[in-house]
């Protein structure tokens, strides 16, 4: 097949491609370790009331949820400015902010101001969370979006390994504080490399009606180019919040906001309260650990096979697949089975869960055109994390209130089940827009390769 789609890459677009794929996970990596490591510092902060203030369960899952509080809201800010000012900016602003913030974290001894930072620290993830799946459509190829989604957004649990592995190693005591010192890291590390790095999308100037500018960064990065929609057409689009609300998209995004509320209310809650959980079972502070880093290192193992038949077959079937995946390993956890067992469903548990809400953002940012594109995935990212916010709270009343542990986990079974069912009712994508059909840029403009992709 030679299609424009199945085409060899442009070497530019090949080596465009790379560093948006590398500039995103490693973004998302920060995200997950954020997600995590709250979670694995959880069981110190309950048993050393000299670190933040003497804290009960529902406490510490109040305090989980403050991060996604930001996040949602970050998230939101994000689609309502993204499809505006565009990718770039969104994205240096969201990575400044979150390692402030998190470094910042790290100092903080009273409970209402590790809460405020937490809160704060979650704008920026969510900036970042709702801007990678927009990058990544607009610079993968079609037919290799899911695949390519699904590297970045396994991020967000290769994160959780990384935070799961430097608290297994991390003292009691103060040793929470240098976790969260570490995630300040990418101000230093990854800001640098994105300012250097990351260009425009060339998608997005065009449909801001830039299309001198839009083919000077197209010719420079080799990204195929849409061809421009007449000024008549472009004026009557919609953008951003707007476009969200239009016959086109509105019942489908309620629906993938319902997906990604279930997904996020998964992923959370496990990586809260996991840990805790198999504490309470009879395992030891490295043992409980390992659950957690199971459950993400199945999520990264298996979001990425799964990513490959959401290419072939479409996302929709899949996700419902896996969130059915999650509701049995979930029901079957409580069961007293053996340790090999266990582990085995929890690594399945963290295919269903995280690995699942890595697919429902390739399945968004796919979904929605670039008008509406940043909007879209910042709803799935936003209103989701109502999901979010839910699961450490839902958890932490379920252990306040005196119940066996493992009730939360037939809890969290039923969640997936609603998943299901959500999944299977988003209709099938409106058609693009015949402008929207990629075609190579005819021919380099005069000088159009010499600015540098910094000032982009």
């Amino acid at each position: 097949m030679n299609t424009p789609q199945h085409r060899a890459l442009d070497p530019r677009h090949r080596a465009t491609l790379r560093w948006v794929v590398a500039i995103t996970a490693v973004t998302l990596v920060f995200d997950g370790y954020d997600l995590v490591v709250y979670g694995a510092v959880v069981p110190v902060l309950l048993r050393d009331p000299s670190q933040i203030g003497a804290l009960t369960p529902t406490q510490a899952g109040a305090l989980g949820s403050y991060a996604l509080i930001g996040v949602m809201v970050g998230a939101l800010i994000a689609g309502a400015v993204g499809d505006h000012i565009g990718r770039r900016r969104v994205m240096l602003a969201g990575i400044a902010w979150f390692s402030i913030a998190m470094g910042l974290s790290a100092f903080a001894t009273d409970m209402t101001v590790f809460g405020v930072l937490r809160f704060l620290t979650g704008t920026g993830v969510g900036a970042l969370v709702a801007t990678a799946g927009a990058l990544i459509a607009e610079f993968a190829p079609p037919h290799r979006r899911n695949v390519y989604n699904a590297i970045v957004y396994s991020g967000v649990p290769a994160g959780g390994v990384l935070a799961a592995l430097l608290a297994m190693l991390a003292s009691d005591g103060d040793g929470w504080r240098l976790l969260f010192l570490f995630g300040a890291a990418p101000l230093v590390l990854l800001l640098p490399v994105t300012v250097l790095r990351l260009p425009e999308s060339p998608k997005w100037l065009l449909a801001r009606g830039n299309v001198v500018r839009a083919r000077q960064v197209a010719e420079r990065t080799g990204v195929p180019l849409p061809e421009a929609a007449p000024r008549e057409t472009r004026e009557k689009t919609k953008v951003g919040f707007a476009a969200l609300a239009t016959r086109r998209y509105a019942p489908a995004t309620l629906l993938l906001g319902l997906m990604s509320c279930s997904g996020l209310l998964l992923t959370y809650a496990l990586n809260t309260w996991l840990p805790e959980i198999m504490r309470q079972s009879g395992f030891g502070k490295s043992y409980a650990l390992f659950f957690l880093l199971t459950l993400n290192g199945g999520a990264i193992v298996g979001g990425l096979i799964a990513s490959r038949s959401a290419d072939r077959i479409g996302p929709r079937r899949v996700i419902a697949t896996t969130f059915v995946l999650a509701a049995v390993s979930l029901c079957l956890l409580p069961l007293g089975l053996s340790l090999g067992v266990l582990l085995a469903l929890v690594a399945v548990a963290g295919v269903g869960t995280i690995g699942t809400q890595v697919l429902i953002y390739g399945f968004v940012s796919t979904y929605y055109d670039t008008a509406a594109r940043a909007a879209g995935v910042a709803w799935c990212a936003g209103f989701g994390r109502l999901g979010g916010i839910g699961g450490p709270l839902v958890g932490g009343a379920l252990m306040s209130a005196g119940l066996s542990p493992h009730h939360a986990f037939y809890v969290f079974a039923g969640v997936a089940v609603f998943g299901t069912l959500v999944t299977c009712l988003v209709p099938r994508r409106a058609a693009e827009p015949a402008s929207a059909e990629a075609v190579s840029v005819p021919g380099p403009l005069p000088g159009g390769g010499a600015s540098v992709l910094a000032h982009e």
